[in-house]
């Protein structure tokens, strides 16, 4: 049996009023995952906590600052290629408008809007958690 690589995963809930920030991927070469929604992040580097993962990923897919609250808990995801470990933080927007320079799309919607997209599956893990 192959191993598969495993990554652990950091995402931010961005709340406003009731509204939730939903990024669309690009694509990519896996199409489970492509063009799919999800809460923007990344993978958490070596030696580097989740609260600054979460920064930093947002700062090079956004140019954006936001601020990182509390944990809103975590779930595994076994995709065909790879699994991972996803922890959703709630945060909050920075001054200024971000950039989608590594997304396709977003959209501010709240909970019962969420479901007409089609999520990645380990993001709509998330979702239960909101």
């Amino acid at each position: 049996m192959e191993n598969k690589k495993h990554f652990k995963v950091v995402a931010a809930v961005v709340k406003d009023g009731d509204r939730y920030l939903c990024m669309q991927r690009c694509r990519s070469e896996y199409t489970y995952t492509t063009e799919h929604w999800e809460f923007p992040g990344g993978k958490v580097k070596e030696g580097e906590t989740e609260h600054h993962a979460l920064i930093r990923e947002i700062k090079e897919e956004m140019d954006w600052d936001i601020y990182v609250g509390k944990c809103l808990g975590s779930i595994v995801h076994e995709y065909p290629d790879f699994s991972i470990t996803l922890t959703a933080y709630l945060c909050r927007g920075g001054e200024g408008e971000f950039k989608l320079l590594e997304h396709l799309d977003y959209q501010w919607l709240t909970l019962e809007e969420m479901d007409k997209l089609k999520w990645t599956e380990g993001d709509r893990k998330l979702l239960q958690l909101l």
